[in-house]
C-alpha cells in the first residue's frame, strides 16, 4: 500500500465516524467567535451618570456600604472597576452580577441570564457537551473530547493529503485557488483542498489547544513536556477561567486573616493597585475578610489575553505590596497552558485572533461537509460498480 493510501483511508474513516459531532462543534465555534464582545455589548447600557461636571466617584468603601444596605441578602465577593469613568462598577455576589453607579452607588442593572448571555451559554453547552444535562454530561463531554482528538488527526493527516503530490503550478493552483466552474465531485474536492490548505496551521492550533480542556491527562502532559509537575486536579492552573488570576494560574495563598487588625480603606487599596500597572483597563478585587490580604487582578487587555494580566497582593492593613505576579513570573508550563486556553478561541491575540479562529472554524465546517459529500460519492460509486459486476456475471455467455 502506498503512503498516500495508508494515510487517506484512516483520514476518511475518521471524518465519517466523527463528522457530525465535529460539524456541530465547528458551527457553534463560529457562533461563539465574539462571545465576550457580544456579552459586553449587551450590558453596555449600564453606565454611571456624573451628576455634575466636577462630581467625583464615591469611595469603594461607601459603594459597598450602600450596596449592603440596599441588598442585605447579598454578600459581595468581587468588585471590578474599569478605567472608563462612565462605566459602572461591577459587583459579583454569589451567582449574581450587578452594575452599580460609581457616583450614587445605585444599582443600575444586572447581568441578565437571558438574551445574549443565555444564547451564548446555550451555544457553549452544545459546543462542550452537546447540551446534555445531568448524569449523561460526562459521557457527552467524552464524545466531544474524543471527536476533537479525531479532528486533530484529520487536520494533521490532511496537511499531507490536501497538498499536491507534485509542486507544479497546475497542481498547486487546484488546491490553493477556488475553481468557480467546478461542479459536483470536482467542486467538493476543490473546496475541500483549498480550504484545508489555507486553514491547516491555524486550525491545527485551535484544535490542539482544546485538548487540555477536554482531557486531564493531556493537561498534565503539557507540564511534563517541559519538566514540571502538573498541578493537582481542579487547580485553577489546570483549568483556567476567563476571570481568573493572570493566565488562569493559581492565586497566591493568603495569610491567615486577623479580624482584630486594623484594615486600610478599600479605596486606598484600589488606588495603590491602579498605580501599580500603567494602562490598566480593569482592576478586580476579591473582597477580603478583615485583616486578610487584598488580592487584585489587573488586566491591560480585554479579558482573554493572559500575558496582559497580573495578580497583585497587598497587605490590607498597610497597603504595602506583598506580591506582584505577572505572566512572565509564571513557570513555563503555566505560561504554555494558559496561552493554550485562549489560543483555542483566538482571544490571546485579541479581536484579530478571534476573527481568524472564527474563520477557520467555519472552514472546518466546510471541510467536514465536503469530506462527507466526497465519502458519500465514493460509496455510491463503489456500490454502483459492484452492482454492475453482479449484473454482468448473471448475463449468459453467447453460444
Amino acid at each position: 500500500m502506498k503512503l498516500r493510501s495508508f494515510i487517506f483511508w484512516p483520514h476518511l474513516i475518521a471524518g465519517v465516524s466523527a463528522g457530525v459531532v465535529i460539524l456541530l462543534m465547528c458551527v457553534t465555534g463560529v457562533l461563539l467567535t465574539y462571545e465576550r464582545q457580544l456579552i459586553a455589548w449587551a450590558d453596555s447600557g449600564y453606565r454611571s451618570e456624573r451628576p455634575t461636571v466636577d462630581a467625583r466617584p464615591l469611595p469603594i468603601d461607601t459603594v459597598l456600604e450602600r450596596f449592603r444596605g440596599s441588598h442585605p441578602d447579598l454578600t459581595p465577593t468581587t468588585v471590578t472597576v474599569r478605567s472608563d469613568e462612565g462605566a459602572a462598577i461591577t459587583i459579583a455576589a454569589g451567582q449574581r452580577t450587578l452594575y452599580v453607579d460609581r457616583y450614587s452607588a445605585a444599582v443600575v442593572g444586572e447581568a441578565s441570564r437571558g438574551g445574549v448571555r443565555k444564547l451564548m451559554a446555550d451555544l457553549r453547552a452544545w459546543h462542550r457537551w452537546l447540551a446534555v444535562e445531568g448524569e449523561g454530561r460526562p459521557v457527552a463531554r467524552a464524545i466531544t473530547g474524543w471527536s476533537n482528538s479525531v479532528f486533530l488527526f484529520i487536520v494533521v493527516s490532511g496537511i499531507y493529503l490536501w497538498f499536491p503530490r507534485k509542486w507544479r503550478w497546475a497542481q498547486v493552483r487546484s488546491v490553493v485557488l477556488f475553481n468557480g466552474a467546478a461542479r459536483g465531485k470536482a467542486r467538493d474536492f476543490n473546496w475541500h483542498n483549498v480550504i484545508g490548505s489555507w486553514s491547516a496551521l491555524p486550525l491545527f492550533i485551535v484544535v490542539l489547544s482544546a485538548m487540555p480542556i477536554s482531557f486531564g491527562w493531556f493537561n498534565a502532559l503539557v507540564y511534563r513536556a517541559v519538566g514540571e509537575t502538573p498541578p493537582p486536579a481542579g487547580n485553577a492552573a489546570a483549568r483556567p477561567a476567563a476571570g481568573s488570576t493572570p493566565g488562569g494560574g493559581d492565586a497566591p495563598h493568603p495569610a491567615r486573616a486577623d479580624a482584630s487588625a486594623p484594615t486600610a480603606r478599600l479605596d486606598d487599596l484600589f488606588t495603590r493597585a491602579e498605580s501599580q500597572v500603567a494602562g490598566w483597563r480593569t482592576v478586580s478585587l476579591r473582597v477580603p475578610a478583615p485583616g486578610a490580604p487584598a488580592v487584585f487582578t489587573i488586566d491591560r487587555g480585554d479579558g482573554g489575553q493572559p500575558h496582559l494580566r497580573s495578580t497583585l497582593t497587598l497587605d490590607s492593613r498597610t497597603g504595602d505590596v506583598t506580591r506582584h505576579e505577572t505572566f512572565s513570573d509564571l513557570t513555563l508550563g503555566r505560561r504554555i497552558r494558559n496561552t493554550m486556553r485562549f489560543a483555542h478561541t483566538g482571544e490571546v491575540l485579541g479581536i484579530p485572533g478571534q476573527t481568524v479562529a472564527g474563520i477557520v472554524s467555519a472552514g472546518g465546517a466546510v471541510l467536514v461537509w465536503t469530506g462527507l459529500a466526497l465519502a458519500w460519492r465514493r460509496f455510491r460509486s463503489w456500490t454502483g460498480r459492484r452492482a454492475r459486476r453482479s449484473d454482468s456475471s448473471r448475463v449468459p455467455s453467447a453460444a
